[in-house]
């Protein structure tokens, strides 16, 4: 994380744990590159070290939007899950669908980060819920002050990296960006 500087550029430090990733047979695994085909579709599986009766929140971002050299909408969240029992996902609540990358073409590699944190307790949040079909409310997100503003706690982080491939059009247009 510090390598490719989700460190500072999302995170203050590296998380204690790694959250496992998986696309089917393909896992997310330190930065390695994987395209936006093969993450087009919500991971079949997402798990992390849970600590008994606690609850977490799970965030994927992109900080280089629209690119890692003018980053001047970072964050743009693709995924917001929080009151996450334990590592069950499927019980937390959904405060932002899930949306596969969508580097533009010619930005280069983006970096698409998994950052789980650890609540104090339930929370009640004032964000809005938004779609899989809404870009609205994504860009110019930061997990760092929503993770402040809900006194959270990183526990577990892993990331790849992306850039444009013809799904990426897909995105762009279920989010509403393109015709």
């Amino acid at each position: 994380m510090e390598q490719h500087e989700v460190v500072p550029d999302v995170l203050d430090g590296v998380p204690p744990a790694v959250v496992e990733v998986k696309y089917g047979e393909i896992e997310v695994n330190n930065g390695n590159v994987l395209t936006p085909t093969q993450v087009l579709s919500p991971p079949t599986h997402v798990t992390w070290p849970a600590k008994e009766g606690a609850l977490y929140t799970l965030c994927m971002t992109d900080p280089d939007a629209p690119s890692r050299q003018d980053p001047k909408f970072r964050e743009f969240h693709h995924w917001l899950v929080v009151n996450i029992p334990g590592s069950d996902l499927a019980r937390g609540k959904v405060l932002s669908d899930y949306v596969g990358s969508g580097p533009p073409q010619g930005t280069g590699l983006h970096r698409y980060v998994f950052i789980v944190y650890e609540q104090p307790g339930a929370l009640q949040c004032d964000e809005p819920i938004i779609p899989r079909n809404s870009a609205e409310h994504r860009r110019s997100f930061s997990i760092r002050k929503f993770a402040s503003k809900y006194n959270l706690r990183p526990a577990a982080g892993n990331f790849y990296q992306a850039e444009y491939d013809p799904s990426t059009d897909l995105v762009h247009k279920q989010l509403g960006l393109r015709k």
